[in-house]
Parts: structure tokens; sequence; C-alpha cells
């Protein structure tokens, strides 16, 4: 029999408060997948690494960054018995050194993710085998060290799995993954978990971010005078804040959605479908949607009450400048009837 290879990786992703540079970070991708995947995806820099004792063994946390913002601190650990309740301390001791880096690192604790993928390699036989350890295997999924998991929902979690050949097997839920493959071929599955994770936390920070721009929005509503009335100064620099505001909410959300829609109806379109869904990527999708809806909305009344005043104004102008050509012509009937008398 193989020597079984087994490995808790942890995952941390962020938003920092500086840009990230660094060389492209090419992961090896071998199941089956488009052309044009790895141009699909976002791409990762080389950001660099550091080095910290976890559970007595010399840990390298690897730094790579999804431009322009986001942190990915990742860790892999050699260990003897992944089914075993002592993993539960050396992934919080993992953690413990990620968060570390990425407050350093100026991140944000509010908008950040983690995730613990769990890996079962180079074993002869069936995945299922590993499944007697099914209490185990949920419990670390759902990161519950001490409460005893009804077996409803330890069979309702070991359904969210997707196999791409006979002998290897993932299985998804929210806090983490199992990884089962004879060949260790787990490259690609960990670049997709991370993705969903990336895109997770991106429209995170993008519903934050509508969230601040509605309530500004409002602000310039309510700060409208009475009457509608603005000089021309103000209304132009209200109409520009309230159109970028616009225009960048609407671009984030299609960056968002073109990250991943050429991936296509291959192994890895299903696995990180498997993944967006236990993620609730589409409810954060309609999320984000009503809430871009009800920045158009407050947009339009913007825009209307700064065109109703603008029209006012006109208006306005208009009629005094009657008045004015009225009282004009008035003052020469007079003129003209004046000299006409002394005639």
């Amino acid at each position: 029999m193989a020597q079984i290879k087994q490995r808790l990786i942890t995952l941390l992703l962020g938003k920092v408060s500086q840009e990230l540079y660094g060389e492209m970070f090419n992961p090896a991708i071998i199941k089956s997948s488009p052309v044009y995947y790895k141009t699909a995806v976002p791409k990762q820099v080389i950001v660099g690494q550091e080095k910290f004792t976890v559970g007595g063994k010399e840990v390298t946390y690897h730094l790579r960054g999804y431009q322009p913002d986001v942190l990915l601190i990742q860790t892999t650990i050699e260990v003897e018995d992944i089914f075993h309740k002592g993993i539960f301390a050396l992934e919080r001791q993992s953690y413990e050194h990620s968060y570390r880096i990425l407050e350093k690192y100026g991140g944000d604790l509010l908008f950040s993710e983690e995730y613990s993928v769990f890996a079962v390699t180079n074993y002869d036989g069936e995945p299922e085998q590993f499944l007697n350890y099914r209490d185990i295997i949920v419990s670390l999924l759902k990161s519950e060290a001490h409460l005893e998991l009804d077996p409803q929902e330890i069979q309702y979690t070991l359904g969210s799995r997707i196999k791409y050949s006979n002998n290897d097997l993932s299985i998804i839920d929210w806090d983490g993954a199992f990884l089962f493959d004879p060949s260790d071929d787990i490259e690609e599955d960990l670049e997709l978990l991370t993705l969903a994770n990336l895109q997770l936390l991106r429209y995170r920070i993008l519903d934050h971010q509508l969230d601040s721009r509605l309530a500004r929005m409002a602000e310039l509503v309510r700060n409208i005078p009475a009457g509608g009335s603005l000089r021309g100064k103000d209304l132009a620099q209200k109409m520009k804040e309230t159109m970028e505001m616009r225009m960048v909410s609407i671009s984030e959300l299609r960056r968002l959605e073109r990250d991943v829609k050429l991936i296509g109806d291959w192994y890895s379109a299903r696995f990180y479908e498997l993944a967006a869904a236990k993620f609730k990527i589409e409810d954060w999708k309609r999320t984000i949607r009503s809430k871009l809806e009800s920045l158009e909305d407050t947009y339009s009344v913007v825009m209307e009450n700064f065109t109703v005043s603008a029209k006012h104004r006109a208006e306005w102008i208009q009629i005094i400048a009657f008045f004015i050509l009225q009282i004009g012509w008035l003052v020469l009937i007079v003129l003209e009837l004046i000299r006409f008398t002394r005639k």
C-alpha cells in the first residue's frame, strides 16, 4: 500500500491597505479544462513568504496577492492523522500567524475570509474508504470541535461532493473542504476554492461600499435646498459625484461576474459552482443587484431634482427677462408719447 499523504492547508484572504506587486504565480493545472481557463480567472502575484513554528514544525507561509489589494496567505502542514481532533488546535495556531501577517500588511479583519482544506492523497483504492471517519470529517468541515452533530446534518454535508475519476473525491462546505486524490492532483481544486473565497470576499466588500454610497446619495438628496435651488458650481459637483458612484458600482459588479464566466462547462466549472453554492454567491449577487437598483433609483431622484432645479432657474430667468423687456417697451412708449405731446 502507498504511503498516504495527509495535509492541512489553510487559506486566509483579506483586503489590505497597500497595492500588491510581484512576479506572476502560475499554478499547475492538470485536470481537463478549457484552453482559455488560465486567462479567464484572476491572476495571483507572488508577494513573499514567512516562516513560523506551528505544532512543533517549521511552516512556510506563502504570501500571494490578487491585485490591487487582496492578500492571500497560504500554508501547508504535513500531519500524521488528519482524522484526529488535534487538527483543530493545529488549524487555530496556523490562522493566528496568518492574521498577524494580514494585520502587518494593513489588512482589515472585517473583510477577510479563512478556509481550511484537508487533503488526503497517495492512497490505494476508492476514497469512500475514508468515510468511516465521517463524524470527524464533517466536524472539521464545519469547525465544530466540541458539538456532536446530528446524523442527518452529517449526511447532508457529505452530499456536497464531486468526483472527477473513480478514485478521487471532493467534499465542500462553508468553512472547509476535504480533497481525496490518489495522484496528489489537487492544485486546480485549491485554486478554485481560493477563487470562490475571493469572489465571496469581493462581494462582501462591494456590498459594504454600496451601503456607503447609498447613504451618501441619500445625504445628497436631503441636502438639496427647499425649492431645489443650487448654484451652478454646486450643481455640477453633485451631478459629477452621483454619476461617479453609479458608474464605479456598475463597473465593479461587471468585473466580478466577468472573472469566472469563461470557465465553461468542464470539471472546473462544476467544482466552482458547488463551492459557489455553498458560499451563497448567487444570494450575494441578488443582494448587490438590489442595492444597485436602489442606487439607480436614488441617482434618478438626485438627477431629477437637479434637472428640475435648473429648469426652474431657466424659467425664472425667462420670466424676469420678459418683464424687463416689457418695462423697456413701456419706457419707449412713454418717451414717444411725451415727445408727441410736446409737438
